[in-house]
């Protein structure tokens, strides 16, 4: 069972963009949960966050990989466009729900409307985020993983980002803990 849902995640992946430019992770519920960039290749980037290799946001405890299952890219024709568009995506997602991000970009100078991205790919299969989506699943896994947050930030790296992230946990604990009690 778990072999066909890496597979699922593989083939999902691979139809990801090889471009340059910005991407955004999304949760079970398709809200954005960080917003990334990539100078070499949105689909090389986004395979090393979803397997933990070379990913501070993983390795930092701030996201949790069992919570993506969506992924919005955002090519760009330069690399110029990457650091605008990464902080006219994060400023305005991050005003709808705070995201997890291991920085926060500056505030772009430049008016640059939000984007539609090119891609919105689901990298995990319908039944597996049915499965997820239930608050029996959710609310122990959030749980879980906002106890590994606050066991690396007391043990290995106090930092605002890591806090940011932290409080970013609490609050979509509360939201599972408020839909298991209401089902």
């Amino acid at each position: 069972m778990i072999s066909s849902h890496f597979e699922f995640r593989k083939k999902a992946v691979a139809e990801l963009t090889t471009s340059i430019g910005c991407y955004i992770l999304a949760d079970l519920d398709n809200v954005p949960i960080y917003v990334g960039q990539s100078i070499d290749s949105i689909r090389g980037r986004v395979q090393r966050h979803l397997t933990s290799a070379r990913s501070d946001i993983i390795a930092n405890r701030q996201l949790d990989v069992w919570e993506i299952a969506y992924v919005w890219a955002f090519p760009v024709d330069a690399k110029a466009l990457i650091s605008p568009l990464e902080s006219t995506l994060f400023h305005h997602f991050n005003s709808k729900s705070q995201l997890m991000n291991g920085s926060i970009p500056p505030e772009n100078d430049l008016l640059m409307p939000v984007p539609k991205p090119t891609q919105k790919i689901q990298v995990i299969d319908d039944d597996d985020l049915k499965e997820r989506l239930s608050p029996e699943a959710r609310l122990p896994r959030q749980s879980e993983h906002y106890t590994r947050i606050i066991d690396h930030f007391l043990v290995v790296k106090q930092s605002k980002e890591v806090a940011r992230s932290m409080e970013a946990h609490f609050e979509r604990l509360q939201k599972y803990h408020r839909q298991l009690l209401n089902d």
